[in-house]
C-alpha cells in the first residue's frame, strides 16, 4: 500500500500572513530610519556652518577683512594680502542636501550671515525643511 506524501510547503495564507506582518513592520521602521538620516543632515549641516565660521574667522585674521564670497575660502582672492589658505575644500561649500551654504556680507544678523535653507532649499519652512543659521 502507498502512502501519500504530505506537501513540503508553506500554503498560500501562511506565507500572505507572514507578508502582512512583514508590511506592518517595514512600515514603522522604515520612517523612523528616514528621519534618522535627516535628523543626521541636519546635524552635519549645523556643523558644517560653524568649521565654515571658523573658517571665515581665521581668512579675516589672516586677511585682515571679511571675505566677500565663500570661494575666496578655496581660492586666493587677487588683492589678499597673507592669504593661507585653502582655508577648506570646495567640497564644504555645499550643505548636505547639495545646495549652496549661503553667505552675506554684510550680515543682517552678524557681521556675516552663513546659513542653509534646509532640506527643501527654500527660505523659511520648519521641521527640517527651516533654516540652519550661525545667528541662532
Amino acid at each position: 500500500m502507498r502512502m501519500m506524501k504530505s506537501s513540503q510547503g508553506f500554503s498560500l495564507i501562511e506565507l500572505l500572513v507572514v507578508l502582512v506582518i512583514l508590511g506592518l513592520i517595514a512600515g514603522l521602521v522604515v520612517p523612523n530610519v528616514f528621519q534618522r538620516g535627516e535628523d543626521a543632515k541636519v546635524r552635519a549641516a549645523n556643523a558644517e556652518i560653524q568649521r565654515l565660521s571658523m573658517a571665515i574667522d581665521e581668512f579675516y585674521l589672516d586677511s585682515g577683512r571679511l571675505p566677500r564670497d565663500l570661494r575666496e575660502l578655496v581660492e586666493r582672492p587677487s588683492n589678499a594680502r597673507n592669504w593661507n589658505g585653502p582655508y577648506v575644500n570646495s567640497s564644504n561649500l555645499t550643505d548636505p542636501w547639495d545646495n549652496p551654504y549661503q553667505y552675506r556680507f554684510p550680515g543682517q544678523h552678524r557681521a556675516f550671515d552663513l546659513f542653509s535653507n534646509g532640506a527643501d532649499g527654500q527660505p523659511g519652512g520648519d521641521g527640517h525643511n527651516r533654516p540652519i543659521t550661525n545667528w541662532e
